[in-house]
């Protein structure tokens, strides 16, 4: 067994990181693949905006010239800067039930993370907002949402036995449509709204979106105060997610709570196209964006994946906003049936609560680990 690293304008190598996946999850039916087109510009550092400050290696595990497991491992120089830490992220793990090729391909990630003076490790955490954090330990038998991480059961196993430690658990959970969503909620929004001069703005035409993309990345930064474990987004990072996203958004489930006109909050919605990935196999051309564009009008779930204010409006039932407008984003189309509330920190024990009281089923349990190096 070899480990190499992969040389980025090598074709053959890089080919062999992006097909691995298909071999692992061959007889998986769950698994949604990833759209190719995304993974590949992780690889492409002249386009993807991480690597304008920040940099990444990618490891590939091979017996003769067969690929048996992968790993990229990120220095987030943004992160470290913001959170005044030294840590390195593990992201795109993949690889077969061998735990010498798993040790082997950590082993590698170890040896340059340090080398770039990085005393731990974290993950699995990727490079954006928008890639899901953690390792599936509970909820294997359900399609993921999109962008939530998948794995197979072992994965867990292959993990811990390098020395990983739970790190922080996130939990996903259903809401279905025909719960019966309390009214003082809504009323409670209302009255909020008004006593403090909130409205929540709505779109119709995906550049209306685009337009916002400059303020959306102020507010998301903004929300991120007197939080620790994110990083600021840069201005090409805030465009490169908003080209990644708008595609297939739809106008009307992107809200924003503002305040004279200042946005101050945000719930993200986005009808799930988990479906037709796996019918597409994750590739876009000749045909596949003609699946994923049908699969966009007729699906019954949507994915809710992000919500927040900033500071200074998380109290005094501000919350009651977002809750109000998650529930009006299912039912207002007639499309949905159901909605997945997305990697809700298990820290947040009120927000669960809460939720858990609306009718929300948190089903899935996704796990952070971290290790010194």
């Amino acid at each position: 067994m070899d480990v190499i690293s992969l040389d980025l304008s090598n074709k053959r190598q890089a080919r062999d990181f992006l097909d691995l996946p298909f071999s692992i999850y061959r007889d998986i039916p769950q698994w949604v693949p990833p759209l190719l087109t995304d993974e590949r510009l992780r690889l492409n550092p002249k386009r993807f905006p991480f690597y304008k400050h920040s940099r990444a290696a990618f490891f590939l595990a091979y017996e003769g010239t067969r690929p048996l497991g992968r790993i990229a491992v990120l220095d987030n120089r943004n992160y470290n800067d913001y959170n005044r830490e030294a840590t390195a992220f593990f992201h795109l793990f993949e690889c077969e039930d061998n735990l010498p090729a798993a040790s082997a391909l950590f082993e590698a990630a170890f040896a340059w993370a340090r080398s770039r003076g990085l005393n731990k490790i974290l993950g699995p955490k990727g490079f954006t907002p928008l890639d899901g954090f953690g390792l599936l330990v509970k909820g294997f038998d359900l399609r993921p949402a999109l962008g939530l991480p998948y794995n197979p059961e072992y994965y867990v196993r292959l993990v811990e036995a390098q020395g990983f430690v739970n790190a922080g658990e996130s939990v996903s959970g259903c809401l279905d449509a025909n719960i019966q969503f309390p009214p003082r909620i809504h009323e409670l929004a209302e009255r909020v709204a008004s006593r403090r001069g909130l409205r929540v703005a709505r779109y119709a035409k995906r550049s209306d979106l685009r337009a916002l993309v400059p303020r959306l990345k102020e507010l998301y930064n903004n929300a991120l105060r007197d939080t620790t474990g994110n990083a600021p987004l840069t201005d090409d990072e805030a465009k490169a997610l908003a080209d990644q996203l708008l595609w297939f958004a739809d106008p009307k489930l992107i809200k924003i709570v503002t305040k004279d006109d200042q946005p101050v909050g945000f719930l993200f919605a986005y009808p799930d196209i988990s479906a037709a990935l796996q019918k597409t196999r994750g590739r876009l051309l000749p045909f596949g964006w003609w699946t994923l564009l049908r699969e966009l009008k007729r699906t019954d779930f949507l994915n809710i994946n992000g919500a927040g204010l900033i500071p200074e409006y998380r109290g005094s039932g501000g919350t009651a906003i977002l809750y109000s407008e998650m529930f009006k984003s299912i039912v207002e189309s007639g499309q949905f049936r159901r909605a997945e509330v997305v990697q809700i920190g298990v820290e947040n024990e009120n927000m669960q609560r809460e939720m858990a009281n609306f009718g929300v089923d948190f089903y899935k349990v996704h796990r952070v680990y971290q290790r010194g190096l």
